[in-house]
């Protein structure tokens, strides 16, 4: 499968800063500043940047934009930090995280008490649930991904769609898995006829399915039982209360409404909130 190339020239590296952004494949270890960030006057940032609406290029190719990309901005910019974006693997992703690449991860990242043993997580920020999409053309009669059994169903390897289709499967639903490392070839395949569903956080998928001649359709859609956070080192509290503040202020002020309802087109946010 393919996989999103490191952006290191000095072309874009100048671009991604001109829009406030500095794109780094790599960062070494140079401790806590105050207890805060590994870097004084940086919050590097751990993305994967192929996720849309969260992360992912613009049309040009090298900037970053979507919903997380202006979450890290605004945060950062609350905090009177420069943010700087570390471009990784989801697969590799929470390792960043272990070997301070960075000082936190803004990519769509689910609150799990799983994860919460190993990492700290700020307040969500949004609220998510799975989806099931088609194309409009489809022959596939499935309602639920429970009735899928037989077919080729595509999701993002290591995500909590990957996770839910895995329980299905643990239950006895019989299924051909195609497991992808981004969630954007899931969709390309579904539109080339290569599987019969894709199965991904209905946050994503409504990005698809409302673009202009979209191909696809979302035959299912779960109510909101994830919530993303930010994720960080365990016992960085410094950084966890102040991004904390970060969030609830953003809250007060009508800013993560007014992203969301750029990004998405309604308010996506307001149900994460009391959670």
């Amino acid at each position: 499968m393919k996989k999103m190339k490191k952006i290191m020239i000095t072309a874009v590296l100048a671009a991604a800063a001109a829009a406030g952004l500095v794109l780094s494949g790599c960062s070494k270890k140079t401790g806590t500043a105050g207890g805060l960030t590994l870097e004084k006057g940086v919050l590097k940032v751990g993305m994967e940047i192929g996720y849309p609406p969260f992360e992912y290029f613009d049309t040009d190719g090298k900037t970053p934009v979507g919903f997380d990309v202006q979450l890290g901005k605004e945060i950062s910019k609350r905090l009177g930090l420069e943010m700087q974006i570390v471009d990784t693997a989801w697969d590799g992703i929470f390792a960043g995280i272990d070997t301070d690449k960075y000082d936190c991860i803004m990519s769509a990242v689910t609150i799990t008490s799983e994860r919460k043993e190993k990492y700290d997580f700020s307040r969500p920020y949004i609220g998510n649930g799975q989806s099931m999409v088609l194309t409009k053309d489809s022959k596939v009669t499935a309602k639920t991904p429970e009735e899928l059994g037989g077919l080729k169903v595509a999701y993002q390897a290591e995500t909590t769609s990957d996770i839910y289709m895995t329980k299905l499967a643990e239950n006895g639903l019989k299924f051909e898995a195609e497991e992808y490392d981004k969630v954007l070839n899931c969709f390309d395949d579904l539109k080339l006829g290569r599987v019969d569903a894709v199965v991904a956080d209905s946050l994503v998928s409504v990005d698809y399915v409302n673009k202009p001649d979209s191909p696809f359709v979302m035959a299912w859609k779960a109510d909101p039982t994830e919530f993303f956070g930010v994720c960080m080192k365990k016992g960085n509290t410094k950084l966890a209360e102040a991004v904390n503040k970060a969030l609830t202020d953003m809250y007060a002020d009508g800013t993560l409404v007014k992203m969301s309802e750029e990004i998405f087109g309604s308010d996506m946010v307001s149900g994460a909130k009391n959670q």
